[in-house]
């Protein structure tokens, strides 16, 4: 993939032959004013965290499987999805996409913590197309960044097309959003309100198919037919897609706390199609993780907010709500929130991130932190103009007022972390 060159941006010239990839997190370039503000009402949240340059190269990106799916039909399109599924392992425990967090550190962060895949947060095909600046910012990643879900919305397949050239050497698979339920996606037209017209989704899945070198996947939710839903995944698989996640909510079920996902529709869908399938609704520890993998029979699993407020949840670590009722099996796993924030923030600083994902993910890490001391988090919120320095000080000032909560792990035998030799 020959990628297009960045003339308004001549530091990046400057380091072209080390690294040819502008999207690569060592790259990561300031694309937006950085002239902080001064006036205390204003906040910095927009801004990157910092505007260094690290100029170290990256390894080449892991060469696709062939060439573009297009002369592939049946048996063979079959067969190479799970031959490319083979090749990457088979992961199983997967951070699910989520706008503004699971962006580079984040997703490193959960890695570190047993996530054997990750998505980026979702990209809008046509902004990404058409804006370096969306595209700088939006999209980086570095060798340690696999495997990779890059995932787009779209409603026009040559728009997506021209985005999915431009990553699809860093992935390991190009996904379309086909779940978003959210009112944005209504009126862009694209996410789960493309159910509506079944057409499109074939479109935009075929057009990527028969044109990338990487495969393509879906992610999708529930119809409230059964029989819909088994007709939506076999339209998917025949057009191309050849990885399927299942979120088993439908359009209407947006709170997840409300509505409990449907597993036997996952399990329905997995039996009906051919190609690997992941479980996406209600993986909140390590041992919902086990039951849907047993119940559904699907290759992996998604967690998407349960993640954010516990990042060590596929590394086997529970939140104390979820250790209630076992609290002769659970024990203090030696790891808490604090710490997991500031393995965080050092990953930020490695690799730059606007300070509004930060101030996002230290709010749903130490949220019950904040519930015992309200006045740090209050003093959090009025910071317009955050620094690490400042976002360290939480940390300390909170472990100075005496503040621990431990995740918890179960005490099992011989159970590792991620507890993944139980996994199949």
């Amino acid at each position: 993939m020959k990628l297009k060159s960045f003339p308004s941006l001549p530091r990046l010239n400057r380091i072209s032959h080390l690294n040819p990839n502008p999207f690569m997190a060592t790259q990561t370039l300031h694309l937006l004013p950085q002239t902080l503000p001064t006036d205390g009402e204003n906040s910095n949240d927009d801004f990157l965290c910092s505007s260094e340059i690290t100029n170290s190269p990256s390894e080449p990106p892991v060469a696709p499987l062939g060439s573009p799916n297009g002369y592939l039909t049946g048996e063979a399109r079959i067969e190479r999805a799970w031959a490319h599924w083979n090749m990457l392992g088979r992961p199983k425990l997967i951070v699910a996409p989520m706008v503004d967090n699971s962006e580079l550190p984040f997703r490193l962060l959960c890695r570190k913590y047993g996530a054997d895949a990750a998505y980026t947060p979702m990209l809008h095909s046509r902004m990404f197309s058409e804006n370096e600046k969306y595209r700088s910012q939006e999209f980086t990643t570095c060798k340690e960044d696999r495997p990779l879900f890059v995932q787009f919305c779209a409603n026009n397949p040559d728009l997506l097309l021209e985005a999915a050239r431009r990553v699809e050497a860093y992935c390991d698979y190009v996904d379309i959003n086909f779940g978003c339920p959210q009112r944005i996606a209504r009126r862009g037209n694209y996410g789960a309100f493309l159910m509506d017209k079944l057409p499109v989704v074939k479109s935009l899945v075929e057009k990527l198919a028969t044109n990338l070198n990487v495969p393509v996947s879906c992610k999708i939710r529930i119809f409230p037919n059964l029989q819909d839903t088994i007709n939506y995944a076999k339209m998917l698989e025949e057009a191309g897609c050849a990885l399927l996640a299942v979120h088993g909510r439908t359009r209407d079920e947006k709170d997840g706390k409300k509505f409990r996902a449907n597993w036997k529709v996952i399990k329905a869908v997995r039996e009906a199609v051919r190609i690997p399938v992941l479980g996406n609704g209600n993986i909140r520890h390590i041992d919902d993780v086990r039951k849907c993998m047993e119940e559904t029979g699907v290759e992996g699993v998604l967690s998407a907010e349960p993640l954010l407020e516990n990042p060590a949840l596929f590394a086997g670590y529970r939140t104390a709500e979820w250790a209630v009722g076992d609290e002769e099996t659970c024990k203090d796993g030696k790891l808490d929130q604090a710490q997991l924030v500031v393995d965080y923030l050092k990953l930020c600083e490695k690799y730059p991130v606007p300070w509004r994902m930060i101030r996002s993910h230290v709010h749903k890490m130490l949220g019950e932190w904040f519930r015992i001391h309200p006045d740090v988090r209050d003093d959090l919120n009025k910071q317009h103009t955050l620094t690490f320095e400042f976002l360290y000080g939480i940390v300390d000032r909170l472990r100075e007022l005496g503040v621990r909560i431990p995740l918890f792990v179960k005490d099992e035998s011989d159970n590792r972390a991620s507890g993944k030799e139980t996994l199949g």
